[in-house]
């Protein structure tokens, strides 16, 4: 008996260390555990800003803590949005140059939102949805 009581003194003891000196898989603390929010909503839009089309798809983007969202790919969007430094021009124009006819069928992307803590706010306009769909990127697939 003695010896049980022993033993179980011993894991108190131990326990109680631990709780003292904290776990490795704790979050930190401070300034370390702080991030600037990145959370966008980003739609697509029949016509152009001045026309008031209306929105044909929405979805929503959060990069910072994770990627998540209604966006069929949030990881790969937030890293395409990390790696341009969130200059979507150079997602929006160039990628693959498919043929598409030059009907003008106007179609504009939009992201709103915050971005690493500031606030963000882009439009852009394609002459058709073959042209949008011909972008580099996949923030605006969807």
């Amino acid at each position: 008996m003695r010896f049980i009581a022993r033993s179980l003194g011993i894991a108190a003891t131990t326990l109680a260390l631990t709780a003292v000196s904290g776990t490795a898989g704790a979050a930190p603390t401070g300034p370390a555990s702080l991030y600037a929010p990145s959370a966008l909503v980003l739609t697509v839009s029949e016509g152009t800003p001045e026309d008031g089309g209306a929105v044909l798809r929405a979805v929503t983007l959060t990069c910072a803590p994770t990627a998540a969202g209604t966006h069929p790919d949030p990881a790969g969007a937030c890293a395409e949005l990390l790696a341009t430094g969130a200059r979507l021009d150079t997602v929006t124009e160039g990628g693959a140059a498919g043929p598409c006819t030059r009907e003008w069928d106007p179609v504009t992307v939009t992201a709103d939102g915050v971005w690493q803590g500031l606030r963000f706010s882009y439009a852009h306009t394609f002459g058709n949805p073959c042209t949008r769909d011909n972008g580099s990127g996949t923030v605006f697939d969807f």
